[in-house]
């Protein structure tokens, strides 16, 4: 199954939700672990029993795992491994951007089935043209892996780059927007290309209709609102995968009580 029809099953059985996994030092703080590797590795244990085959989705954010080196990179390859054919898909925050060759490895890296690394879908960053992402696509679409590329983020730094005009006169967000639609022009269900658009950033200029899922940060403990993703998204709300962490983590450690609050989200996001 392409990575486009997995989002599609996995957000129909599940809901849109997807849990950030984010252990920054004062969130291993609130759940009594300490700020070392042992602190990671019970704090990733304790997110793989809370959320494996409980969430459709699930995003670890590779720097706060890369910042015990390599060590912390062991426990990420763990975790990934761990949410593997569990019914619960992975996006790794990763946000690689580069060309050529070591484009092509760091798909490689995270997209490639057989890597330890695999994971479901990573996110990409566009900043060095689009054209330089095509490894990552190629990778991703021989693996059914899925792409998420940054358009339209929420912090007060995008807009200086992603509003700017091209030559042809569209923003730079609705440049790659636009690319992600016709990539995904005839996927059924729906495309396994998709877009990173945050919560938080009010409205949008540009037609989010990408025939692919869009990533969307910030909901939840960051600001945004079940209410702010309806009037944003609106009729394409289906293809939105709403991701929290601090919203969700706020209630470990505990797993069942995790676990809980995961569920009583999607609820809210699928009831609203």
């Amino acid at each position: 199954m392409s990575f486009g029809s997995r989002f599609d099953a996995a957000r129909r059985a599940y809901g849109p939700l997807c849990v950030g996994i984010d252990p920054h030092a004062r969130l291993l703080g609130e759940w009594g672990l300490p700020d070392s590797i042992e602190g990671l590795e019970r704090f990733a244990a304790t997110c793989v029993e809370a959320f494996a085959g409980q969430v459709g989705f699930v995003k670890p954010q590779s720097a706060f795992f890369e910042r015990f080196g390599a060590a912390g990179v062991a426990v990420l390859e763990r975790t990934l491994q761990d949410f593997r054919h569990t019914g619960t898909l992975t996006v790794l925050d990763v946000k690689r951007g580069d060309i050529d060759s070591t484009a092509a490895a760091y798909a490689e890296a995270y997209l490639d089935e057989d890597a330890p690394m695999a994971a479901d879908a990573v996110t990409v960053s566009p900043f060095l043209g689009f054209g330089s992402l095509r490894p990552f696509f190629d990778v991703a679409a021989d693996n059914d892996a899925g792409v998420f590329v940054l358009a339209l983020t929420s912090n007060k730094e995008g807009p200086q780059y992603q509003h700017a005009r091209t030559e042809s006169g569209e923003t730079v967000a609705g440049s790659v927007l636009s690319q992600l639609r016709s990539m995904n022009t005839g996927a059924s269900p729906i495309g396994s290309f998709g877009a990173v658009v945050g919560a938080t950033i009010g409205s949008s200029i540009e037609p989010l209709d990408i025939n692919g899922p869009l990533l969307v940060p910030g909901f939840g403990a960051q600001g945004g609102t079940v209410v702010d993703l309806r009037r944003l998204f609106g009729s394409v709300f289906d293809q939105v995968l709403a991701s929290s962490s601090r919203g969700i983590l706020a209630a470990g450690p505990d797993a069942a009580t995790l676990r809980a609050e995961a569920v009583r989200t999607n609820a809210e996001l699928v009831g609203s």
